[in-house]
């Protein structure tokens, strides 16, 4: 009845899996470690749920790519679902950082009346034009050689394709890489004050992302490697995600290289 029935709609029908509650139990555990931490410097509760995370995201990313290649269960309505699902995960995205810009433009613009000077007297802003700038040409760099590599797939060019990828990562973990120099540098601390805590939660997310990305971009060559994405006919939907996913990062990012270190220095 079940084989009978799966073939009267186009529709995936998902089996049951651990992943879900395994994923909340994990982020939970994650959460409450980092609290621990950063109060009674207590790790093990932060690595477990941090190592439980990642083993959540590796086994539930096998789960849909198995469904996608070998079950071929990701029929077009079914990948028109998933995009619309990443459509709006983005959009959810883009209110997150929405609200860090309020914080900082409600003080920034003079909208809170206890907020004469922007910066604040006694913080001594980064540098616009040294590490931000590098960081901004990095990051549209970045972006420019992914669309290089999906012009690769939609010819046919696995070679192509995997150094575009690898291109791409390579110039995130350099952005990564010198936003914690940077931040080795600043002259304030995160409980410094409102300036402080608005530049370190923005910019501190927005390198979370880049770091997310990185890792789906990386899932992403590996399946580049293995063919999946051999047929250009087909865009695949994990492809495609990773794609939108890699350029709302870039977006954010020049809003936050102009508005916070330029124009808010």
């Amino acid at each position: 009845m079940s084989t009978a029935h799966t073939h009267k709609h186009p529709y995936h029908l998902v089996a049951p899996s651990p992943w879900p509650a395994v994923g909340a139990a994990s982020a939970f555990m994650l959460a409450v470690g980092g609290i621990l931490y950063m109060h009674d410097k207590i790790a093990w509760v932060l690595a477990t749920g941090a190592g439980l995370v990642v083993l959540t995201m590796a086994g539930w990313w096998r789960d849909v790519v198995r469904e996608a290649i070998r079950d071929k269960a990701h029929t077009e309505p079914v990948r028109h679902g998933l995009r619309i699902g990443m459509g709006l995960f983005i959009a959810s995205e883009v209110m997150f950082f929405v609200a860090f810009f309020w914080a900082f433009f409600f003080n920034a613009l003079g909208i809170n009346p206890g907020m004469k000077v922007w910066p604040p007297e006694g913080i001594q802003s980064l540098p616009t034009w040294g590490i931000p700038f590098l960081n901004t040409l990095i990051l549209l760099s970045s972006g420019g050689t992914l669309i290089w590599a999906d012009h690769a797939r939609t010819r046919g060019s696995r070679t192509r394709l995997t150094a575009g990828l690898v291109a791409t990562i390579l110039l995130g973990v350099t952005f990564l890489a010198l936003q914690i120099h940077e931040y080795g540098e600043a002259a304030f601390g995160f409980g410094e004050g409102i300036y402080p805590s608005t530049f370190y939660m923005a910019t501190g997310f927005h390198g979370f992302h880049v770091f997310v990305g990185v890792v789906f971009l990386s899932v992403c060559l590996g399946r580049a490697r293995a063919g999946h994405f051999d047929d250009p006919k087909i865009h695949p939907v994990g492809f495609q995600a990773a794609e939108w996913y890699w350029h709302f990062v870039d977006v954010v990012w020049l809003f936050l290289f102009t508005w916070v270190y330029w124009w808010g220095n």
